[in-house]
């Protein structure tokens, strides 16, 4: 590892941090260290990234703004590179909206809406970055990215770029084609939207935000949502009417203010939360025989 932290030094392609604590880049504060951190200033500086880690058969793995996401306290082998400064450009044409995989969902969400164009409310109070959100199909209220994307721009594995349009993404609910058929990384997503009444939209995005303030409790370190909805039932739902909320184990407990938040304490771990998911997917097969699945993504040592 330290041959591969020395060349991509050499080719000055960003930040470059050995045994970097997760802990710091997921919403939920958990995370043992990665064996490398990198964090490439622009999409030329990540091919080259790309191209170093690959010749070196190196194991990697992208992360954005680290919501939806649980890191093992064992940490992560190999390379973890960072979305962030540099690949978060935005740019506006008429109703076709360009933003890299960087840009923060909430951000454009509200530069969008200032702009008085439609469609991307539902995204408002989401944590997560653009090239997340086109990987798992983020959504709320009624609506997700694949209601609004016309095409993204994707690096794959073996280091070839392609446009891939919204059918080539095979979207269903929480799914996408990158996250099992064809992994690769999001480096930008075209959206369109439409024109519309500024006033009207700008109301619509904050009471999304308001309700997910009044709702979910992003006043302590958790994940998002830990379970996708097992359909007509509601993640939520079940493991409240299951009994289960303020459930605790260790420093993971099930939110008090709804059932599928994981938060944690201040000292929880991975285990911790680990061990309360397990604890819901037994409880839920008992009671209702219905099979919980997790949303949330599981990486790092095991």
């Amino acid at each position: 590892m330290e041959v591969v932290k020395k060349e991509l030094e050499l080719a000055s392609i960003g930040r470059v941090k050995e045994l970097e604590p997760m802990s710091q880049h997921t919403t939920i504060k958990i995370g043992g260290p990665a064996d490398l951190f990198v964090e490439p200033s622009s999409i030329a500086n990540l091919l080259k990234t790309m191209e170093i880690i690959n010749g070196h058969h190196v194991p990697w793995r992208v992360v954005g703004r680290g919501s939806n996401l649980l890191v093992s306290d064992k940490g992560i082998n190999g390379v973890v590179i960072k979305l962030g400064q540099g690949l978060d450009e935005l740019k506006i044409d008429d109703t076709e909206v360009t933003a890299g995989g960087g840009q923060s969902l909430i951000s454009l969400a509200t530069t969008i809406s200032r702009g008085g164009l439609k469609g991307f409310e539902f995204a408002g109070g989401i944590p997560g970055s653009v090239g997340g959100a086109v990987y798992m199909n983020a959504g709320a209220h009624g609506s997700d990215i694949s209601k609004i994307l016309k095409k993204a721009h994707i690096l794959f594995e073996d280091g070839k770029m392609e446009w891939l349009t919204n059918e080539e993404l095979e979207y269903s609910y929480r799914t996408s084609i990158l996250q099992k058929k064809r992994p690769g990384i999001v480096l930008e997503a075209v959206f369109q939207l439409q024109h519309g009444n500024r006033e009207e939209i700008t109301k619509e995005l904050q009471k999304n935000k308001d309700y997910r303030k009044e709702t979910q409790p992003w006043n302590f370190p958790c994940a998002g949502s830990i379970f996708r909805n097992p359909l007509p039932n509601y993640a939520g739902r079940l493991v409240e009417s299951a009994g289960l909320k303020g459930h605790q184990i260790g420093g993971a407990q099930i939110s008090e203010m709804h059932g599928n938040f994981i938060v944690n304490t201040g000292n929880a771990t991975a285990e911790d939360v680990l061990a309360l998911i397990q604890h819901v997917k037994d409880t839920i097969s008992s009671l209702y025989d219905i099979r919980m699945e997790t949303e949330v993504e599981i990486v790092g040592r095991n």
